[in-house]
């Protein structure tokens, strides 16, 4: 039935896109031949011909392609010159003026000059290797061909990259290690890593879960980028492009095929309402696939994917000066998942009596797997975990003088339901964890963008982001009736008993309502025509307003005893607090940048940047029996960046970037666990001071026209300069301190070595009567090992590990292509990701990463 829908939806597009062509040449008139094209497309670097280049007049539907040869014959009703869109799969697209006939059209390939990828980092389109910051481009042909389908995957891409998630919600997107919380997300934070999708801000971690649809490309730029976009961006920012609307009909189907029953529908359509003004494009996803985690509780398989997706584009284009495009998306995810399985079991330091191993064999229940990668979990909590983010943007692009005056309006909601078994054990200690949420966001973005004399052009803006944040209703935590155990301290505190814990929890109300705006400006002033001083400047005004309501529940069925009765009431606290913070600060860089040449490009840039107040509601831990109030607020960060980089383009066919940086920042938010139950998502505390330093290069050749290499390599060190009063890893949990000063320990998520590198092979030939290219592809992807743990420790470290992904197939100039790809082609077992279970009895539980999976993908294009 799953695979039916995405099936219909797919199929329906299909029939509505024939459907629109068939009338369409039903009521166009037969031309009258004035003029006769002919010519022959050659590729710019071999002079060979190419065959299956399209040749299509602008503003017209009528196309014709090469031959074997590379000739071509038009035949038209309009007269010579002719404007022609000149397209082939690897080749640039090019747009000339034919003045006479015979035409010679020589087309560049796409690896031709590496260098000329074009960017909009900086708010306007430019060539990358010009660019004065770090960027990392990911191609859509790239996605695609490697089965990729969300952010999850860039990481095996861009190696500074960290993307950490056991849910959609509890999803950590991190570059140079720092942006948000490791571990469990806490609503009451902002993220330092933007997140953008045509210019529109995605404030909550759970849209890093959409699935592609019709993306043109990925730039990642790294370290603080307040000076260009609207959000503050402490750590660097996503800056994802879709494809537009054109004017030219076309339409792209894709169908995937995978084992765990993995089925993907791709459907894109594209085309003119209205000749030359206004244009439309309308996508679809939908992605099914079976549960990778066998529930041995429930007898089923987790951990599956279940999602289905649409966009739809308008394009207006009144006249050349002005731009309107109005864009709505929705997608909805329903997996059954997501599971932890247990990793290990540590020996703390509480009495024997307490410690995880005992209490199971008291409670006469044994883990039914002896290792998380037999992929087996045992929960005795369905597992939910519904995620439904859209919402409708408007984009208003007006040229004016000499530059671009922009306008982005947009508003999206997100809605969360999920449901957990939070003690990972098949017995019912921590049952119930619940946190539905509801989001709504608005923001609104006037920028300028352009030259503003001879030696200077400059980005100008302000920025609006409203959001409403709460619970929905209410957020639930749960303990049952094994919790009775673990909270005994020795068999004489006979007030803990079977069946007295039975439904005992908490039901919390909270909302969040905050406001930040912001001015921004970045110039670029040629000193000299080598010589750029580029001074950036943003002031930023954030407030948030937050209400807390924490409730206790007790079983008021049950007949307790005054001691029983004051042993449970103990488990949970009340807890209520209002927050009302604004702060405003003011923040910028100045970069500096010389051109030797246009081959070589150097920088050197300081940057001063601000990551907003936080709010804990996550629950407040209980110290010495009081609810530590003072913790409510979490300070802002104060960052500061330093960094030096070399771009270079040795030869045509080659580029190689260096970069060096430094990170300090100052009350470093961050998200740390406790014992205390009633607070077993953690809680948020500033770290006194962290520093993040590394190095990274990137690079890529081209050293025949048949191979092309990619490669990427990272050295990040982050350590805590200063964290006097965290809380004990799991292995000293019990022991007489509950706090540890972890000055000089490693940042968690950060692993001191990354690299990636990607080979593909090329050569032309032909697939039943299609021109095109057939392919072999790699990517390899390593990381050495990294700490799991807010607060060091010895047991909650990931090993290293490295990943093989790999595709072959058969790119068709036009029409039909075929890609088999397998990711994880060796099937490595390896952790994304540890935690210490609620109540830090010893027992961790590990997000195990993805086994083995291969499938073929089908694409037709029809332009």
């Amino acid at each position: 039935m799953k695979n039916y829908r995405v099936l219909r939806y797919s199929a329906t597009l299909l029939f509505i896109f024939l459907l629109k062509q068939d009338l369409f040449a039903q009521v166009q008139p037969q031309p009258i031949i004035n003029a006769t094209l002919e010519g022959v497309v050659v590729d710019s670097i071999s002079k060979e011909p190419i065959e299956g280049a399209t040749i299509q007049l602008e503003a017209v539907t009528h196309s014709v392609r090469t031959d074997r040869n590379g000739k071509f014959v038009f035949v038209t009703g309009q007269k010579l010159p002719l404007t022609l869109i000149v397209t082939v799969v690897g080749y640039e697209q090019k747009r000339i003026v034919a003045n006479t006939s015979p035409a010679r059209i020589a087309l560049s390939p796409k690896q031709e000059t590496l260098d000329q990828v074009v960017v909009t980092s900086r708010r306007r389109r430019e060539q990358l290797q010009d660019v004065p910051i770090p960027v990392s481009t990911v191609r859509a042909s790239t996605i695609e061909d490697a089965g990729a389908f969300n952010v999850a995957r860039i990481k095996e891409i861009v190696p500074t990259v960290q993307l950490y998630s056991s849910n959609p919600r509890n999803t950590t997107l991190n570059i140079r290690g720092l942006g948000s919380t490791y571990g469990l997300t806490n609503d009451g934070i902002d993220p330092g890593v933007g997140f953008y999708l045509d210019g529109v801000y995605m404030a909550r971690p759970a849209a890093t879960a959409l699935d592609f649809i019709d993306i043109e490309q990925i730039e990642v730029l790294r370290g603080p980028q307040g000076t260009l976009f609207g959000k503050n961006t402490t750590s660097g920012a996503f800056n994802i492009t879709s494809r537009q609307p054109e004017f030219i009909p076309s339409a792209n189907f894709e169908l995937s095929y995978g084992n765990y029953g993995y089925i993907q529908a791709k459907t894109s359509l594209t085309g003119p309402l209205v000749k030359n003004k206004l244009a439309a494009r309308v996508s679809f996803s939908g992605t099914q696939r079976d549960g990778t985690l066998y529930n041995v509780y429930s007898d089923r398989q987790i951990n599956d994917i279940n999602n289905l997706g649409v966009r739809g584009q308008l394009l207006f284009t009144p006249n050349e000066n002005l731009n309107i495009s109005l864009a709505g998306d929705v997608t909805k995810q329903r997996p059954d998942g997501y599971g932890w399985g247990i990793a290990g079991v540590v020996e703390n330091q509480r009495s024997a009596y307490r410690q995880f191993n005992k209490i199971i064999e008291d409670l006469g229940y044994e883990i039914p797997y002896k290792s998380a990668f037999e992929r087996k979990v045992d929960l005795d909590t369905r597992s939910k975990a519904d995620n439904e983010l859209g919402g409708v943007s408007l984009n208003v692009d007006y040229k004016v003088g000499n530059g671009t005056l922009t306008s982005t309006s947009a508003w999206r909601y997100w809605n969360w339901v999920p449901l957990n078994d939070r003690d990972y054990l098949g017995v019912p200690a921590y049952t119930i964890s619940a946190g539905n949420s509801v989001h709504d966001q608005w923001s609104q973005e006037f920028r300028y963008s352009g030259n503003i004399s001879e030696k200077v052009s400059a980005v100008v803006g302000v920025f609006g982001l409203w959001q409403d944040l709460r619970t929905d209703p209410v957020h639930t935590e749960e303990a049952g009736d094994a919790l009775w155990r673990f909270q005994q301290n020795n068999e004489s505190a006979t007030q803990w008993a079977p069946g007295l814990i039975d439904k005992v929890g908490i039901r919390t109300k909270y909302g969040i309502k905050s406001t930040s705006l912001a001015v921004f400006s970045q110039f670029d002033w040629a000193i000299t025509p080598k010589l750029h001083l580029l001074p950036g400047l943003r002031y930023n005004y954030d407030k948030k307003v937050a209400d807390y309501d924490r409730k206790k529940y007790i079983d008021n069925t049950i007949d307790y005893t005054p001691e029983q009765f004051a042993a449970v009431n103990s488990i949970y606290s009340d807890q209520t607090f209002d927050v009302n913070a604004d702060a405003g600060n003011l923040s910028g860089q100045l970069s500096l940048q010389y051109r030797f040449n246009s081959l070589y490009n150097a920088y050197a840039t300081y940057s001063k940047s601000y990551k907003p107040i936080g709010i804990n509601v996550g629950g407040l831990p209980v110290i010495d029996g009081e609810v530590a109030t003072d913790l409510a607020e979490v300070k802002p960060e104060s960052v500061n960046h330093v960094e030096f980089g070399v771009k270079t383009s040795p030869s045509w066919n080659s580029f190689l970037n260096i970069t060096v940086y430094q990170t300090n920042i100052k009350d470093y938010q961050t998200q740390v666990q406790t014992p205390d139950p009633g607070v077993n998502r953690g809680y948020l505390a500033n770290a006194e001071k962290v520093r993040v330093q590394g190095i990274e290069l990137d690079g890529s050749v081209r050293p025949w026209e048949f191979l092309r290499l990619n490669g990427a390599l990272a050295y990040t060190d982050g350590k805590y300069v200063s964290f006097t009063n965290a809380p004990v890893p799991l292995e000293e949990v019990g022991g007489p301190e509950a706090f540890k000063d972890v000055s000089g320990g490693e940042l968690p998520g950060i692993s001191k070595w990354s690299w990636s590198f990607a080979a593909e092979l090329t050569v032309k030939g032909r697939l039943l009567g299609l021109a095109g290219n057939y392919f072999l592809g790699t990517d390899l992807f390593y990381r050495s090992k990294f700490s799991s743990s807010p607060s060091p420790s010895q047991y909650l470290n990931i090993d290293a590990y490295t990943l093989l992904n790999a595709r072959v197939g058969f790119r068709a100039a036009s029409g039909l292509s075929v890609i088999v790809w397998s990711r994880n082609l060796t099937n490595k077992d390896y952790y994304e990701q540890l935690l210490a279970a609620p109540g830090n009895f010893g027992q961790y539980a590990g997000v195990v990463g993805d086994p083995q999976t291969y499938g073929v993908t089908l694409r037709y294009n029809l332009r």
